[in-house]
């Protein structure tokens, strides 16, 4: 499960890179981002798109205790409300994002990222809550590059060209681009 990655620009290149109004948000992109972090995220604003500054994780459901940070199961109720509306729907931009390898106590971080990108998309989802707007973004089985670290799951990237399906498409449109990333566009450091 992806819970740390980066964003490696400032709110100002991200919003020029994914053809996004800035509205002045605060984003400097020198640090790691973790669950609860505050993260840069592209939204429709009408017939644009626009930069949030957004919390990553959703308040957990009754029975959880951490925020929930990867959309793995799409029919479970708990994300249905989200993937149906195109206006809870947003682009993450990341620049690399980690999964750890090894053993217990000796584990390493390692990264992967596109480098024919100088920044990618992930597929989220994103909701009002009472403590301000927060986003998660959603896991497909792995391609193999990943698998090798991480065997369940890897985060939704999205091909550039899709950025606008993902915004704008319809619950079952959606879906359809929860599939891997294909491993041979990718690196691992």
């Amino acid at each position: 499960m992806c819970n740390l990655y980066t964003a490696r620009r400032t709110a100002a290149e991200i919003a020029t890179l994914f053809d996004a109004q800035d509205p002045g948000i605060a984003f400097t992109g020198d640090k790691e981002l973790y669950p609860k972090s505050e993260a840069p995220v592209v939204v429709n604003a009408g017939c644009a798109r626009s930069l949030a500054l957004m919390r990553w994780g959703f308040p957990p459901p009754p029975s959880g205790r951490a925020p929930v940070t990867n959309v793995r199961n799409l029919a479970s109720p708990f994300w249905r409300g989200a993937l149906a509306k195109a206006e809870r729907r947003c682009l993450v931009p990341v620049t690399q994002f980690c999964e750890w390898e090894g053993e217990k106590g000796a584990k390493v971080k390692r990264w992967f990222r596109v480098p024919s990108l100088p920044m990618f998309a992930f597929a989220g989802l994103w909701r009002p809550t009472p403590e301000g707007p927060a986003f998660a973004f959603l896991t497909c089985d792995p391609n193999p590059l990943v698998a090798a670290v991480h065997p369940k799951a890897m985060p939704v990237i999205l091909h550039p060209e899709d950025h606008a399906r993902w915004l704008a498409a319809e619950d079952d449109g959606g879906r359809a681009l929860a599939v891997p990333f294909p491993s041979q566009l990718m690196a691992i450091d």
